[in-house]
């Protein structure tokens, strides 16, 4: 009974969404708290509060990565597309959580007042949406890619019996 649980589990891990999510999480969630000082309010949060504030911005960050993984396996009519990005791909994926972000940073400093941008926070001009969380959506998508595809090509790889990588 063991086994097959463990089984299910490896067949888990090899699956794009499970590493997205998985790599999502482990980008965003520092990334959270270092633009911490760029929120007014935040450094001045009880740690715990901070805590459970990143990662909640957080898990809505692995939300974002997972819908524009869907959208562009979607349009692609594939899920492992990631294993073989194209620049048309990698643009819609990125785009797809710039878009997302500035919807979200927009209604919750604009129309909800969820939060607020510190002074020292750059902002856009046309949205006043800040730039941490747009440089967010533009750095970390790439990176993210780059370590799913090598995880899941690694562990493909380990389950058919080879080497994890081809040495280069």
């Amino acid at each position: 009974m063991r086994r097959i649980g463990h089984f299910r589990f490896r067949q888990v891990a090899v699956t794009p969404e499970f590493n997205v999510a998985l790599f999502a999480f482990l980008l965003h969630f520092p990334w959270e708290f270092l633009q911490v000082p760029l929120f007014a309010a935040m450094p001045e949060m009880a740690h715990w509060d901070a805590v459970k504030f990143c990662t909640r911005a957080t898990l809505g960050d692995v939300a974002i990565a997972l819908t524009a993984f869907w959208l562009v396996a979607g349009w692609r009519r594939e899920r492992a597309w990631l294993l073989r990005p194209d620049p048309r791909a990698v643009a819609l994926f990125v785009a797809v959580g710039l878009v997302i972000t500035l919807g979200l940073e927009w209604h919750a400093t604009e129309l909800q007042g969820r939060w607020q941008y510190a002074e020292h926070m750059p902002r856009l001009p046309w949205l006043g949406t800040g730039l941490a969380p747009l440089l967010q959506w533009l750095v970390l998508p790439l990176l993210l890619l780059f370590l799913v595809r090598r995880q899941v090509v690694g562990a493909r790889r380990l389950a058919a019996g080879e080497p994890p990588c081809d040495g280069t």
